[in-house]
């Protein structure tokens, strides 16, 4: 089917025009809300989800009139803020964790939590945005917790846990199907996100996304008369209007018009148009999510490789992606991500080998390279207890038990220490200090921590007994606020030795008596053995 050209309006303009001017939001000027994004593409104008206040509806005045939209959701249907993915047993929390806080409290805090967190804290934060919760009673503005928390995987790239969390609140919510239209045009899935569109028009997301959709059915001409009134209307932007009439192929110029300039923010919409119409962009500089797109198998090795990589560092897929990608054919070139290839696909052969000379000569340069590219924790966890039971010997020995104080059995490997171990990561691993304050500490762990404040607030924080937690946690715990104050307290942790030396050490004891020892564990751990690339 050929693609429709520029098409006259006269006729059909007034009706169509009528049709997008009183679409939900359609032209009307919206304030961020709360929980945003800013690649997400425009949502609707009026997000009453999100704004406490009503508008008048609209009057006819030239005798005419629509019937409005009425959205309809099951009676039992569930709170979006109470939704989640996780019983909250099994994430270790308790069902009324957000007590007496408010959506628009918690929400804040979600949203002032760093892009790449410490791992340890990112893993700990996860379980507790998709965890099962009941809605905070303190009040505040409904729905805005649930869009906090999927905006803040979006953020983290987690598009499948968000994607799962916006099924369970319901797509027939605007602003929920805003996000789950873009991890549908991420992850390949439009179509099926279209087919959604179809059946409730009132949901778009944008015009643009109407027209992206009628084009995706093969109703060209649609398509090019709903932009042409769009842009007679002032309903799009000069760029979205050049975009979508490239995409369209509105133009008689044979494809020789210059490339589209440079746009400051590309949605995930702009982006899926950039590839179609041959001006692909590269993920690299995007956010995060955007990864995803790359993780096709039609796109190049080297683009799935660096996409693997920014996503696992992330924790946004597990870290056996990263063997997977990295060793499915040899390596095209040298340098950058070619290097990392060639000296984990030497590693893991020398593993299979099983012989101890062999990881010895393989594993310094496997791990330097890992750690240059942040992606130690993702070699730790796959490789730490591997390495660890190998009969390694000198310097080789200490690395590879560094390496498996860093993966998910760091107990077991701190009870078999070779000689010259890190002491302090020793004692973290195990939870036992000695049982005196931190100014009486004598002997090896003084000789440690030395002058470094960050190793003294480690070793204070899992001090016997556990130290107090610091004010302002324990009088938000106090305040039936303990999410909050976990928040807050991960926050801290989150940053790891960029944190203020007292902060970390109030926040690790925090998450220590509030029953979350494992995770302090493993990000004091983190903090001790990563170099500030993580």
């Amino acid at each position: 089917m050929s693609r429709a050209r520029r098409v006259p309006v006269p006729v059909l303009a007034a009706t169509l025009a009528l049709a997008l001017a009183v679409a939900p939001g359609a032209g009307l000027a919206q304030s961020p809300p709360l929980s945003s994004i800013d690649w997400l593409s425009d949502s609707l104008a009026d997000d009453v989800a999100l704004r406490p206040e009503r508008r008048a509806p609209p009057v006819a005045t030239d005798g005419t009139a629509l019937a409005p939209e009425v959205t309809v959701a099951p009676l039992d249907a569930p709170a979006p803020d109470a939704v989640g993915l996780v019983d909250p047993a099994a994430a270790g929390l308790p069902p009324g964790l957000w007590g007496a806080s408010s959506t628009d409290d918690i929400a804040r805090r979600l949203a002032r939590l760093p892009d790449r967190p410490l791992p340890a804290a990112r893993d700990a934060l996860k379980r507790l945005l998709l965890a099962r919760l009941d809605p905070p009673r303190g009040g505040g503005t409904p729905g805005v917790l649930a869009l906090a928390r999927i905006d803040t995987l979006l953020r983290w790239g987690a598009l499948d846990e968000a994607a799962a969390l916006i099924e369970r609140a319901g797509t027939d919510r605007p602003e929920l199907f805003r996000r789950a239209f873009d991890i549908a045009l991420l992850q390949e899935r439009e179509n099926a996100a279209c087919d959604r569109l179809r059946t409730a028009p009132g949901i778009a997301p944008s015009i643009p996304a109407r027209i992206f959709c009628l084009a995706r059915s093969g109703d060209w001409a649609a398509a090019a008369l709903t932009l042409e009134t769009a842009d007679a209307l002032g309903q799009v932007s000069a760029e979205e209007e050049a975009l979508l009439a490239r995409f369209l192929e509105l133009d008689d110029s044979d494809g020789l018009l210059p490339p589209l300039p440079a746009r400051a923010t590309v949605t995930p919409l702009d982006w899926r148009m950039l590839e179609a119409i041959g001006e692909r962009r590269s993920t690299a500089g995007l956010p995060l999510a955007f990864a995803h797109a790359e993780l096709r198998p039609t796109a190049g090795w080297k683009a799935r490789l660096e996409a693997t990589e920014r996503l696992v560092r992330a924790g946004a897929l597990p870290p056996s992606r990263l063997s997977a990608t990295h060793t499915e054919r040899a390596p095209a070139a040298s340098g950058g991500v070619w290097e990392r290839v060639a000296t984990l696909q030497a590693f893991e052969q020398a593993l299979e080998a099983g012989t101890p000379r062999a990881v010895a000569r393989a594993l310094p340069a496997a791990w330097r390279e890992m750690q240059r590219a942040g992606l130690g924790p993702a070699f730790a966890a796959l490789y730490g207890a591997r390495i660890a039971a190998l009969d390694l010997a000198g310097p080789e020995a200490r690395l590879a038990h560094r390496i498996a104080l860093l993966g998910p059995d760091y107990e077991a490997a701190a009870l078999s220490a070779p000689d010259g171990a890190d002491p302090l990561a020793v004692a973290l691993a195990r939870g036992m200090l000695p049982e005196r304050g931190p100014d009486e500490m004598t002997g090896e762990m003084t000789a440690v921590t030395g002058d470094d404040p960050i190793a003294a607030a480690l070793a204070r924080a899992f001090a016997l007994p556990v130290p107090e937690a610091p004010a302002r946690l324990a009088r938000l715990a106090e305040d039936d606020r303990l999410g909050e104050a976990l928040i807050e307290a991960l926050a801290t942790v989150a940053v790891g030795a960029q944190a203020d030396p007292a902060d970390l050490s109030g926040a690790l004891a925090f998450l220590r008596a509030t029953g979350l020892e494992d995770t302090a564990r493993r990000a004091a751990l983190q903090i001790r053995l990563l170099g500030p690339g993580r």
